[in-house]
């Protein structure tokens, strides 16, 4: 099963550092946050990432093109114009890195890697939020069900829209948040089944509006809840919670390391 990674936006609310980079590129403990979420994926045997990108693609490119220049030791020859990597280490991973548009919306982006997915599910998730969620458990559930998409729901603070959940996990609509919420919101990690393309129209569509409202309105979108910890990086605060985290040595989502 793929992993599809969305980032291509252009992350403006932390533009202190997405105006050099884009925001799954910021880094936490000296590697992307793109990196750490690959690292959960791949701790559970998922190697084979396409990653959504668009704004400052090339960043992401090149990161990938020199992971070993970011990884292991290097001496570099300048006479006989010879570079010699020492001590290499890679994770086992296939990356590839998607043209998706500079301006696309989220649901668009997904539309755009059709062709790489073909007719298997696929797990999806956004670039810039960081889990200790079990993915066994996630895709598990989503084959129990039966239904084209499973997300992730949990609760936090009044920031995000809100899920509309029943007691079966299904998902009954989407909402804006008010003051008496106890908020329950999609934190991404997806699973979806082919079909959930035919739910995406254009470039134009956000993933989070038309298509996963028109498959609530088909009886097909579940809810895995989650109650576990979840951190988006949305803002420079969150980035700091997140840096904090990992200088602590206490990072939740470092599960590969436990």
């Amino acid at each position: 099963m793929k992993v599809v990674i969305l980032a291509g936006g252009r992350g403006t609310r932390i533009s202190e550092e997405s105006h050099l980079r884009p925001k799954p590129m910021i880094e936490i403990g000296g590697r992307p946050i793109l990196w750490h979420i690959m690292k959960l994926y791949g701790y559970y045997g998922y190697n084979d990432f396409i990653i959504c990108a668009g704004y400052k693609q090339q960043v992401i490119k090149e990161w990938f093109a020199n992971y070993y220049l970011h990884s292991s030791d290097v001496t570099f020859d300048l006479k006989e114009n010879n570079m010699e990597v020492h001590s290499t280490y890679s994770e086992p991973w296939r990356v590839s890195v998607i043209d998706t548009g500079l301006n696309t919306m989220t649901g668009g982006r997904v539309k755009r890697i059709q062709k790489y997915i073909g007719d298997e599910p696929f797990l999806l998730t956004y670039g810039d939020g960081v889990s200790d969620i079990n993915i066994d458990k996630l895709v598990e559930f989503h084959k129990s069900h039966g239904k084209y998409c499973t997300v992730t729901a949990t609760s936090v603070g009044q920031k995000f829209g809100v899920l509309d959940i029943n007691r079966d996990n299904q998902v009954n609509g989407f909402r804006e948040k008010n003051d008496a919420d106890g908020s329950v919101v999609n934190m991404g990690f997806m699973v979806c089944e082919p079909q959930v393309f035919d739910y995406i129209e254009g470039d134009s569509m956000v993933l989070e509006r038309e298509p996963l409202e028109n498959l609530v309105k088909d009886n097909q979108l579940m809810a895995y809840r989650y109650t576990g910890f979840w951190q988006c990086m949305d803002t420079m605060q969150e980035k700091e919670k997140l840096e904090n985290l990992w200088e602590s040595g206490k990072a939740p989502w470092k599960v590969w390391d436990s």
